[in-house]
């Protein structure tokens, strides 16, 4: 029979990093690339949801909800 070198995970090459290793490498290199891409959604919705969360407040909501006055000559 033919002994293995190395124990456990001998079959892999040390050069070869792991499937895991790859996928991070991968993931980190897609978020290098598109950093720019990200921070841009990422800043339109945190501004999208704290204009929302101000605009839900009743005091704010008026501003919108009012109805113009019809009588009053000035636009």
């Amino acid at each position: 029979m033919r002994q293995q070198r190395g124990g456990v995970g001998a079959g892999r090459r040390e050069d070869d990093p792991g499937l895991l290793t790859r996928a991070v490498n991968r993931a980190f290199r897609f978020v290098r690339l598109a950093e720019f891409e990200i921070f841009f959604v990422l800043f339109f919705l945190i501004a999208f949801f704290l204009f929302k969360d101000l605009m839900s407040q009743p005091q704010y909501n008026q501003l919108f909800v009012k109805k113009p006055d019809l009588d009053n000559p000035w636009p």
